[in-house]
This record gives structure tokens, C-alpha cells and sequence, in this order.
């Protein structure tokens, strides 16, 4: 197990020429020290500027200090890149593959830790020009994602580095086994409805599979798998009632437009990369020749309307239109917001909106719509410059797409690999066969997965982020109003009858729909959806944290729950 020091890294890629670099300059260029900072400002300016310039001066250095004294919180990996001279659990898409196997190059693969080690742009583009990229064309070629955000900095939240998800389930790992049962079943029910998972053969078939899986952590009820908790997560709410959040069907008033929830989806019964040579050319890096038929707009009612939600979305799109939905729909604010819910002290319930809040002024830049807007989007980048870091830097787990081609390599009697007992005993892999004539993954994508690594997902750190925002914003205790589900035909919405849905239960089922649609497309393991969930909340809770020290009005910080139930205020 390897672990990362930032400080180490930092000194690899010239640390110091970068901590120099920071410094502010004046008149000559010269770098002036930190604690000189205070004087300039005071000569320069006097009188109540001065004070207010001090005074953010001395937040500022107050926050950064807090933030520098956060303990290193390590860094371990799965021990699989150690493992497997061949580096069969790890990601090595773009690179040159074995044409047989379609295990990556070792040359490749050793330049591609080196440029990663070294943080170089140039070394980064030398595995084209060095002739380590399995496609070489201009043009065909696809390209790595975003590496070196894992190396970027911020002025808000946690440093990337401070920050840290546990190790993924090993390549060999009864998990990891049952990880990969999971996701040939989401493809096999890429398109059946979710809400006829209860009466539908194939979904009861796939519960009971996984169900036998000795180390699958997804939700069970009575220790077994079943069509109600087919394919979601165990956050509170998730399992309640349908299972497409009411945040992604719900009307969104966007100012004086309308957001159409509408998915524009594609055709069904229609698979990507199910053949050795399409999958090795995939893994290659070349552009794909297929393209994706696009079909008719549908409100999301089946994995493949869900896959393509989660192929072109703006990352933190959902979680803006939840925060329309909620706006709109004048859902409380919660308690801890200075405007927002007001408890009565006899009965413990909300106060009447009018009698709640402050007496003198509503929320607008802070605690309003425009503040609340802002906040909700906010971390986003700040969250995937925390996963890249994982990413790249320490797991570089493989994608699904790569161990399937691994399952299909064995079955072709091409090279033989340590998978747990759990996945060939499961029936699942005479299933795909018999659909699709190989045991690769069928993907909802011509192109496969994205060109980063697989550990964590960037859709779901992103998903944690925003959404625990929103958590600290509104009153998780509020009841949706108005339910609905897709008719069957996706064409209009129906009204739900069922248990009460609440806001934070619609909150957590919006992250599970958008992290596992990742799943359900093909590029990502349940893990990758579940870990990233929680390191995104880290870093929302991280901003806050800076954050809470801001304001003006009289406020107690930000409370909300978290995904493992447990309710914080920060």
C-alpha cells in the first residue's frame, strides 16, 4: 500500500518554485513576505477601510491557518498496481494494448506513472509523441481527462490533497465480484421500467443473483437483494417509493422559462463495445465509428433513459434544477438559516412563513435565492480537483468496460486471471452471453467510458457536493407535495400514491440516481458511486466550514444530514 505526502509531491514538481510564485510582488517584482502584507495596507489606506481591510486580511490568514493544521489523512491504494506485474486491476485506457489480450504495454504504462510522478505537461504529451498511445493519429485519437487537476489548488475548503476516500475493492475481492455481477444486470435491465422491477422476471432473477453474492454492500431487506432495492443505495430515503428521485420530474421554473424535465433519449436494445476487437480499439483511445440513434423525450423511467441523462449533462445540473424545484415550489428553508424555518417553542413545529425568520429583512446574497443558487453549484470544481487527486494520483482503478474485457479474454482461453469464485458461479454470465455472444459489459456509450480513471466517480463526488448544500439550505423534514411517476409510456407524469416522500429522502435519491445512472451506463462501480458520494460531502462540508465565519447576520452554522444518517451541524 503506497501513501502520499502533499508536501513530498509538491517538492517532485518544484514546490518551491510554486510556494515562491504565490507570493504577492511590489514595485520591482520582488516577493514580499506575508506578514508584511498588514503594513502595505495600512499605509495605503486609513479609517474604516482599514479596519475592514485588516479584518478580512486576518480572516483570511485565520482560515488558511485552520485548514494548514488539518492532520495528513494518508493515502492507501488497493495494493493492486503492486500486485499484478501486468497491471491487470488498474486503468490504462489510451494507451497501447496487447492486439491478444488487451493487457496495456508495460512500457506504456511505466511512462504514463513517470508523467504522473514528474506532474510535466511535456512528459504528459510525450507518451504520444514516444509512441505509447495506442492510437497515434491526429484526429482518431482520443485524449487523457484533466490529469493535472489533481495538482490544482483553491482559496476555499479543504486543500485536494487533505482529503481522502478508502482503498477500492481489489481486483481479486469478493466486492469487487459483486460489484461486477451488479453491472451486467444493469445492463441486461437497461430497458425495463423501474416501476415494473416489481412484476418483471429478469429483475426478480437478477435480486435473487446478487443476492448470493458473498460481499455485495448494496441495500437488502432481511439480508437479500430485492426488486425494491434493485440497484440503489442505502442513504435515508433512497429506498422509499419510486425510484427516480422527484427532483428529475417535478416543474422547475427557471425565472419566466420552464425547465423541461424531459430526457432525450435513444433507442433501446441498443449496446456499445460487445465485440474483442470494438473493445480493444475502445481501449486504445481511437474515436468510436458507432454513434448513438437518438430517440423520442421521455421523463426518466429506465436505465437507459437514465444513462443518457448522465452522458451529457452539465455536472452539476440536476442539483440546480432540484434547487429550482424548491424555490419555486416554496419549500421551507431550514431552521438554521436566520430567514429560514422558525420552530414554535410549545409545540415544536414550524411557525407560519410569515411569522419565521428575521423581523427586518429577507435572505437575497446571503441565505436568499441568488446565495443559495451560488452555493449550491459552488462546489463543484472544488470537488472534482479532490477526486481527480484520487484519481490519478493514488487508486487508478480500471473501469468495468476493462475488466469485462478481461472476464471475455479468459472465456476466449487467451490468458487466465484470479477473479473471486462469486462471479463465475453467478448466472448472470450465461445471461450476457446468450444476449450479446461475449462476456464483455455492454455499454449505453459508442465511446465506452471516459479517459480518467475509474475510482471515485466525478458525477457522484459532484452529486455529494451539491446536494449537501441543498441539505443545509432547505428543511430536509419537508414533505413533497404533488408526487408523480412516468406513466409507462414516459410520455406524461402520473401522481404517486405511496409513503411519504421528504425533501432530504428526494435529496438523497437525486445523488443515487445520478451516481448510479453512471453505474447503469457502464462506466463506473458501485463503489466509485458510493465513496466519491462521501468524499463530495467532505468537501461541501470543508466550504462550509470557511464559510460559516462570513456573515453578518446572527447564525448557529449550517445543519444538515449526512449520508450515513448522522445529523451535523457545522
Amino acid at each position: 500500500m503506497k501513501k502520499n505526502n502533499r508536501r513530498e509531491f509538491l517538492g517532485k514538481v518544484g514546490g518551491a518554485a510554486i510556494a515562491a510564485g504565490a507570493l504577492p510582488l511590489i514595485g520591482s517584482g520582488t516577493p514580499v513576505a506575508a506578514q508584511e502584507i498588514e503594513t502595505q495596507a495600512e499605509i495605503v489606506t486609513s479609517g474604516v477601510a482599514a479596519k475592514r481591510a485588516k479584518k478580512a486580511f486576518q480572516l483570511r490568514v485565520q482560515t488558511a491557518d485552520m485548514e494548514r493544521v488539518i492532520p495528513d489523512p494518508g493515502h492507501p491504494d488497493n495494493g493492486d498496481e503492486a500486485r499484478y506485474a501486468n497491471k491487470i486491476g488498474n486503468f490504462s485506457k489510451c494507451l497501447k494494448h496487447n492486439p491478444m489480450t488487451g493487457e496495456v504495454e508495460p512500457a506504456a504504462y511505466q511512462a504514463y506513472v513517470a508523467a504522473l510522478q514528474s506532474g510535466k505537461s511535456a512528459d504528459f504529451d510525450a507518451l504520444v509523441t514516444q509512441g505509447y498511445f495506442g492510437c497515434p493519429e491526429q484526429g482518431r485519437r482520443r485524449r487523457l481527462v484533466n490529469p493535472q487537476s489533481g495538482l490544482a489548488f483553491d482559496l476555499e475548503g479543504a486543500d485536494s490533497h487533505n482529503l481522502t476516500m478508502r482503498p477500492a475493492p481489489a481486483f481479486a475481492s469478493a466486492e469487487e465480484a459483486g460489484e461486477m455481477v451488479e453491472l451486467y444486470w444493469m445492463a441486461l435491465l437497461r430497458d425495463v421500467n423501474f416501476l415494473d422491477y416489481d412484476s418483471n422476471p429478469l429483475a426478480q432473477e437478477a435480486a435473487d443473483d446478487i443476492s448470493k453474492m458473498s460481499d455485495f454492500r448494496g441495500p437488502k431487506v432481511g439480508g437479500r437483494v430485492t426488486p425494491q432495492t434493485l440497484f440503489r443505495d442505502s442513504y435515508p430515503g433512497c429506498t422509499t417509493g419510486p425510484y427516480i428521485s422527484q427532483f428529475l420530474l417535478q416543474p422547475a421554473g427557471f425565472g419566466a422559462q420552464e425547465v423541461d424535465q424531459r430526457v432525450r433519449s435513444h433507442v433501446p436494445n441498443t449496446d456499445f463495445v460487445t465485440t474483442f476487437p470494438e473493445w480493444l480499439d475502445v481501449q486504445n483511445g481511437f474515436q468510436p465509428t458507432q454513434v448513438i440513434t437518438s430517440g423520442d423525450s421521455f421523463f426518466c423511467r429506465n436505465g437507459r433513459d437514465l444513462g443518457f441523462y448522465v452522458h451529457i449533462d452539465v455536472l452539476f445540473q440536476a442539483y440546480f434544477v432540484a434547487f429550482l424545484v424548491l424555490a419555486n415550489g416554496g419549500y421551507p428553508l431550514d431552521a438554521g438559516n436566520p430567514y429560514g424555518v422558525t420552530l414554535d417553542p410549545g409545540s415544536g413545529k414550524p411557525l407560519p412563513v410569515g411569522l419565521s425568520g428575521s423581523l427586518s429583512q429577507t435572505g437575497f446574497g446571503t441565505f436568499g435565492g441568488p446565495g443559495i443558487a451560488t452555493l449550491v453549484t459552488e462546489p463543484s470544481t472544488r470537488a472534482l480537483k479532490a477526486q481527480w487527486f484520487q484519481k490519478w494520483f493514488v487508486h487508478r482503478r480500471l473501469r468495468p468496460e476493462e475488466f469485462g474485457g478481461r472476464v471475455e479474454v479468459q472465456r476466449l482461453n487467451r490468458a487466465t486471471y484470479p477473479f473471486h469464485a462469486d462471479l463465475t458461479r453467478s448466472t448472470v454470465l450465461d445471461a450476457v452471453f446468450s444476449k450479446y455472444g461475449s462476456h464483455l459489459l455492454p455499454l449505453v456509450f459508442p465511446e465506452g467510458s471516459p479517459n480518467h480513471t475509474s475510482y471515485g466517480s466525478g458525477h457522484a463526488t459532484v452529486a455529494g457536493a451539491c446536494v449537501t448544500m441543498l441539505k443545509a439550505m432547505f428543511d430536509e423534514s419537508a414533505i413533497i407535495r404533488n408526487p408523480v411517476v412516468p406513466s409507462a409510456d414516459g410520455k406524461s407524469l402520473v401522481p404517486y400514491s405511496g409513503p411519504a416522500l421528504t425533501v432530504g429522502g428526494e435529496l438523497n435519491k437525486i445523488v443515487s440516481n445520478v451516481s448510479q445512472g453512471r453505474n447503469i451506463a457502464g462506466v463506473h462501480w458501485r463503489t466509485d458511486a458510493t465513496e466519491a458520494n462521501k468524499l463530495g460531502e467532505d468537501v461541501a462540508i470543508s466550504i462550509m466550514r470557511d464559510l460559516k465565519s462570513c456573515y453578518n447576520e446572527t447564525f448557529n452554522g449550517f445543519s444538515l444530514t449526512k449520508f450515513d444518517g448522522t445529523t451535523i451541524t457545522i
